[in-house]
C-alpha cells in the first residue's frame, strides 16, 4: 500500500529542495525554448504564405489539364526522369495493356478531354477518404472539378474550396471548409506544444435540390401500443452516412467544452482537413496514380455518420419535417408503445441502394494555415 502511495507522488516533489529549485530553473528555460519554437513555426508559416501564390499558379494549370481546358504539348509531357510511361519495355507494355483493359477508366472515350473522375479516384485511393464515401456520394463526386487551398496570413488558418461543375444535386458550385489554427503553448499545458494546431473548423450550408439531399434519410416508424395493440406509422428524418457530412462538422461552444464523442468527431475532422491540405492538394497526381500511397499508414476504423442499421428503399427523398418528432416519441414511450423502424427513403432519387459505414470526422493537432471566403472561379 505504501508503495502505491509512493508512486502517486510526483518525482519532482521527492527531490531535495536545492535540486528542486534548479529543476524549476530548467523548466523556465524550457518554456523559453517553447516560445522560441512557436516563433520559428510562425516564421515558417509566413514563408509558406509567401510561396502560396506561386504554388497556386501551378495548381491552376493542373486544374485546366484535368478538366480538359488545356491539352498539354509534347514538351509538357516530357518528365526528364525515369519511370515515364514511354519508357516501358515491349514485354511490360503488353502486360500493361492487359491490365488496362480491366480498368473502368480504359472504357472512357479516348477523345474525351481532361482526366475523368480525377478527384473521385484520388478519394477512393486514400483509405482515410474512401471510408467517408458512400455509394450515393460517387455520382456527385464525379462533378468535383478542383480543390483549392486558400491560406490566410493572420490569423493562422486555411480554407479548402471544393469546386463542382453544374449538377442535378445542388446549386452550389463551390463548397468550403474553414480551419482556424493557433501557434503558442497552452498556459494550462505548455509542455504539450508541438507546433501549430487546428482548434476550430466551420463548414457551409449546401443548397440541395429537391429530393437530392444524400445527408438525410426518412425512416418510417411503426409504433405499437403495449396494452391496446394499436399500431400507428410516423415519418422521421435522420442523418444519413455521406461524405457531404464533412461540410457540417460539430460546433464547439464558446467555453470550448465538448463531450468525448464530439471531440472524437472533431479530432477526425481536423485530421482529414490537414491531410487534404498537406498531402492531397500538393501531390494530387501521385495519389491519382497511387504512387504516393506506398508509405501511407492511416487508421481506417473510424466511421462517419450515426451507424444506425436500417433497410433503405429507392424513391424520392423526403425532406426534413416535423420539428416535434422527438416530443412525439417521448409521448409514445410514456403511453407504452414499442417502436418498429424501417427506412422509407434516403437522400438522393438517383442513389445506389445500400450503405457501408463511413468515417467520422476526426481531428488531431496539425501544422497549418488559414482561409478566406469562397469565390467562384
Amino acid at each position: 500500500m505504501a508503495d502505491d502511495s509512493f508512486n502517486e507522488v510526483p518525482f519532482e516533489q521527492l527531490l531535495p529542495d536545492p535540486i528542486k529549485r534548479r529543476v524549476q530553473a530548467l523548466k523556465k528555460l524550457q518554456l523559453q525554448c517553447l516560445n522560441l519554437e512557436a516563433e520559428f513555426f510562425r516564421d515558417v508559416y509566413k514563408l509558406e504564405y509567401q510561396y502560396h501564390t506561386r504554388f497556386s499558379e501551378l495548381y491552376n494549370n493542373r486544374m485546366k489539364i484535368v478538366n480538359g481546358d488545356l491539352e498539354p504539348s509534347d514538351e509538357d509531357c516530357k518528365l526528364g526522369i525515369s519511370g515515364s510511361y514511354e519508357d516501358n519495355e515491349p514485354e511490360e507494355a503488353e502486360v500493361i495493356k492487359d491490365f488496362r483493359a480491366k480498368l473502368s477508366i480504359a472504357k472512357i472515350d479516348k477523345g474525351r478531354p481532361g482526366i475523368p473522375d480525377f478527384w473521385l479516384t484520388i478519394f477512393k485511393n486514400v483509405q482515410l477518404l474512401n471510408d467517408m464515401i458512400q455509394p450515393h456520394d460517387e455520382p456527385i463526386l464525379r462533378h468535383l472539378s478542383d480543390i483549392k487551398l486558400l491560406i490566410r496570413e493572420e490569423p493562422m488558418g486555411f480554407i479548402l474550396k471544393f469546386f463542382f461543375s453544374t449538377n442535378p444535386y445542388f446549386t452550389d458550385l463551390c463548397l468550403t471548409k474553414k480551419y482556424e489554427m493557433r501557434c503558442s503553448p497552452d498556459e494550462n499545458d505548455p509542455w504539450s506544444f508541438e507546433g501549430p494546431e487546428i482548434y476550430k473548423c466551420k463548414g457551409c450550408k449546401i443548397e440541395w435540390n429537391k429530393n437530392m439531399n444524400v445527408t438525410v434519410k426518412t425512416i418510417k416508424k411503426r409504433q405499437r401500443h403495449k396494452s391496446r395493440g394499436a399500431v400507428r406509422t410516423i415519418l422521421k428524418t435522420v442523418q444519413n452516412d455521406s461524405f457531404f457530412n464533412f461540410f457540417n462538422p460539430p460546433q464547439v461552444p464558446e467555453n470550448g467544452e465538448v463531450d468525448d464523442e464530439t471531440q472524437a468527431l472533431l479530432t477526425s475532422d481536423f485530421e482529414i482537413g490537414h491531410y487534404i491540405r498537406e498531402k492531397i492538394i500538393p501531390h494530387a497526381v501521385l495519389y491519382f496514380t497511387g504512387e504516393a500511397l506506398d508509405d501511407e499508414d492511416f487508421d481506417s476504423n473510424s466511421s462517419m455518420g450515426d451507424g444506425s442499421e436500417s433497410d433503405e428503399l429507392d424513391g424520392e427523398n423526403v425532406e426534413e419535417d416535423d420539428d416535434d418528432d422527438d416530443d412525439d416519441d417521448d409521448d409514445d414511450d410514456e403511453d407504452g408503445e414499442d417502436d418498429l423502424e424501417e427506412i422509407v427513403d434516403s437522400g438522393n432519387a438517383n442513389r445506389v441502394e445500400g450503405n457501408r459505414e463511413g468515417s467520422k470526422n476526426s481531428v488531431s493537432k496539425k501544422k497549418f494555415k488559414q482561409p478566406q471566403e469562397c469565390a467562384q472561379q
